[in-house]
């Protein structure tokens, strides 16, 4: 077998009894076709379930699923409506720009392969994906359209050779003998395109029609099948016009838009899938005897342990057990410098081992690691849509039902007159109107910005961000994390009591700390990584407290310690002069300690800071710290509204007297303690380093440490808003101009067709440029 996941299907095919399968089959099963019911029950068991659907606490499942034969705004709209009224569905989401289809459905109600049928029965095809075989199926369908506009264009080849005789002959004259030969050999040429290539346009018309959501299918469809028909009618009558080639080069110009598209959509994909990859397929399990043994890595179970190689991938989340060296992590963070692990360092899942042999222990395995969850948001943020690409699928079937009637009337209005026309007029107004256009000005370009901010290591939770960001008035940083580095230096450790030592407390703040992801939760392990975690802890917004060897002890702020124990420590040596914060420990009886902690200001941050003033945003600094430090970092970034000594109920309070006076807010913050304010600001982004992606309330996260990424996720949602605003005006703009003059016998069949494919293949391609722009 190539791989598990192939493994596991034809386990679970013969272990179903159904065997024959191979020996029965003479070819690769048609796609198209609907799956045998037995075949589609595979996806229920659960050696396929685990690697298609995920299970959530709620009782829950969700899948997600490639989509052939989706061609405009219409076909999401069909299947959001069908799929959303099926017992147990909870919700689906298609995202026209990527095919791709999520589905939420109630685990106790129905099963992955009802909806598989309820799809097949629509007539579209399909395919369950674990990313992994998304790059089979796109090559499949690579090569199917290729095929098809090969033939498309090779024979319109020679359609348009012969059409030039033909045109030539009207002018200057041309036996009739000859002509009836070339038109019959045009018939002959033409009948493969019709029937091969343009049978994708046909199948969705007749699907569109038979559920009464009319797409851009179906005045395709109708264009080509008129023009064939009354072209063969004039060939076997030998009167009339023949249009094969506007058959010829209606069907290759949109088959050659579609391939295109098609491009766009795997390239919008491109990070996602070099992330996936990144998760290796097996795993050199140890066994309790010493002996090694290739695993699968999705068998990988907590507490094993597993021996890494150089040059292996990481398999799973979890710490070294033994050994040590340098690992390279530049696929999540984005940095290229390889990072020194030594005994009970982090490793993630994804990252590789670059030179010595190692043993890890697994921590977090399957969809648990970091890497699940970093894959998990950015496909769900590709299926969000945002609510103007809603209302643009559903104004898509509208607009083809309006063309419809239209093109009707207009033809009746020119028969009625007499023009020998008509039937020209009729077959350009069929194919001159571009609804995809319509459809596709959104989501191509929120698909290929969300493709580049991957690749910048950028996480956008959902789509509808990026409108948010750009629109943003107010940007409101934390300190200590955001502006500052994650970890601050401890410049000292005062003791408050003659019988304290210094070690003793760094001791016991270890263990309170055990658990927060806090920066100075960091700053306080440092050394002491490996005491015993307190118990009964607590954490309050500015403190926390826990039992170590018995007894009970506060950790926090002045006011914290004042609150709980009434203890009033004296102010640290440095407090007052901006370079440190101040934490404080302190048991029932007596102030123990002060720990007084340097911030460092990132790299990068006074540039941002600059960047946002010239762009005329206001900026805005938060903190819980005391005045001095946010004082000396607000000063030395050149920000000139600071707040200090803030609860987060004070900050969300700020923030929303802010929305109050009509600011938009953006807040950049570390994700998990400023959680109340991140969820009120019109957009959040929240520093995620290494944090659980779990415990992150932000619309947005930055997985790297490095600020300046933030500007261009600034600049890239600014850019994204001016090209949906330019691509709904082209596509409404043409629609405006095109129809019309279609309609008054202005635009020839075969100008209908060019014009038709180059609206679709403008919006596209200036998506795309968002991709390829570097800010």
């Amino acid at each position: 077998m190539c791989c598990p996941g192939c493994q596991a299907v034809a386990q679970a095919i013969v272990a179903a009894g159904h065997a024959a399968y191979y020996r029965n089959r003479t070819a690769t099963a048609e796609r198209h076709e609907a799956l045998p019911q037995e075949l589609s029950d595979l996806f229920d068991r659960p050696s396929l379930r685990d690697a298609y659907v995920r299970q959530h606490d709620d009782g829950t499942a969700e899948s997600d699923l490639l989509i052939e034969g989706i061609t405009c705004g219409a076909c999401v709209w069909l299947l959001e409506r069908h799929l959303g009224a099926l017992r147990g569905v909870r919700s689906v989401t298609v995202n026209h720009a990527t095919h791709r289809l999520q589905v939420v459905w109630d685990a106790g109600r129905t099963r992955l392969s009802n909806v598989l049928a309820a799809i097949q029965a629509m007539g579209y095809t399909p395919h369950p994906t674990s990313v992994r075989n998304r790059h089979a199926l796109a090559a499949r369908e690579r090569r199917t359209q290729l095929r098809r506009l090969g033939i498309a264009g090779l024979l319109g080849m020679q359609i348009m050779t012969l059409a030039v005789a033909l045109y030539a002959g009207e002018w200057y004259g041309m036996e009739a003998e000859f002509r009836t030969f070339f038109r019959w050999v045009s018939l002959f040429l033409a009948t493969p395109v019709v029937l091969y290539g343009a049978q994708p346009f046909f199948a969705g018309a007749w699907r569109d029609l038979k559920h009464g959501a009319p797409g851009m299918d179906v005045p395709v469809a109708l264009g080509v099948g008129l023009a064939y028909c009354a072209s063969v009618g004039a060939t076997f009558a030998d009167s009339g016009e023949v249009y094969y080639d506007s058959v010829a080069m209606f069907t290759f110009l949109l088959l050659a838009a579609r391939f295109v598209e098609a491009g766009v959509r795997r390239g919008a994909l491109d990070a996602l899938d070099k992330l996936v990859a990144s998760s290796p397929e097996t795993a050199n399990r140890l066994t309790g005897d010493g002996r090694t043994e290739r695993v699968p890595a999705l068998e990988l179970r907590p507490d094993d342990r597993v021996l890494l190689r150089p040059g292996d991938r990481i398999p799973a989340d979890g710490v070294i057990a033994e050994g040590s060296g340098s690992v390279d992590e530049s696929l999540l963070s984005g940095e290229s410098s390889p990072v020194r692990k030594g005994l009970d360092d982090r490793l993630i899942a994804g990252s590789v081992n670059v030179d010595k042999p190692m043993t890890m222990r697994v921590h977090q395995c399957g969809d648990d690691t970091l890497l699940a969850a970093i894959i998990r948001l950015a496909e769900n943020a590709q299926h969000d849509k945002p609510p103007g690409v809603r209302l643009a699928d559903r104004v898509a079937v509208v607009f083809v039902s309006g063309v419809l009637a239209l093109t009707a009337l207009v033809g009746a209005y020119w028969f009625s007159r007499g023009e020998s026309a008509w039937f020209s007029i009729v077959l350009a107004m069929l194919v001159v109107s571009c609804p995809c256009a319509l459809s596709l000005a959104a989501p191509s370009a929120i698909a290929a910005t969300l493709g580049r901010l991957m690749s910048l290591r950028v996480l956008v939770a959902h789509s509808g961000a990026l409108e948010a960001l750009a629109g943003a008035s107010h940007f409101v940083f934390d300190k200590t994390g955001t502006l500052t580095d994650p970890l601050p230096a401890i410049l000292a450790v005062r003791t408050l009591q003659p019988d304290t030592s210094a070690d003793a407390c760094r001791r016991i703040a270890a263990a309170l700390e055990a658990h927060s992801n806090h920066p100075i939760a960091h700053a306080l392990r440092q050394g002491f990584e490996h005491v015993c975690a307190a118990e009964h802890a607590g954490a309050d917004t500015d403190g926390l407290s826990g039992i170590v060897d018995g007894e009970r002890f506060w950790l926090g702020s002045r006011g914290f310690i004042a609150r709980h124990t009434g203890q009033h420590p004296v102010v640290g040596a440095d407090e007052g002069t901006g370079y440190c914060s101040v934490v404080y420990l302190s048991n029932a009886r007596h102030a123990l300690a002060s720990f007084e902690l340097r911030d460092r200001i990132r790299d990068q941050a006074q540039e941002l800071v600059g960047y946002l003033r010239s762009r005329n945003k206001h900026v805005w600094l938060l903190s819980g710290d005391h005045r001095a430090a946010a004082q000396r970092v607000a000063r030395d970034l050149g920000i000139d509204h600071a707040e200090w000594a803030l609860t987060p109920q004070n900050k969300l309070a700020r923030v929303r007297q802010l929305q109050s006076q009509g600011a938009a807010v953006a807040m950049i913050g570390d994700g998990i303690n400023d959680a109340p304010v991140l969820a009120q600001s019109d957009v959040s982004i929240a520093m995620g380093g290494g944090a659980s992606l779990a415990a992150l309330h932000a619309d947005m996260v930055l997985l790297g440490d490095r600020l300046g990424v933030l500007r261009s996720v600034i600049e890239s949602a600014a850019r994204t808003r001016r090209v949906i605003v330019q691509n709904l005006s082209w596509a409404v703009t043409y629609n405006l101009l095109a129809l019309p003059a279609a309609a008054f016998g202005l635009v020839p069949p075969w100008l209908a067709a060019i014009g038709m494919s180059l609206s679709s293949l403008l919006v596209v391609g200036n998506a795309w440029r968002l991709k390829r722009t570097r800010p």
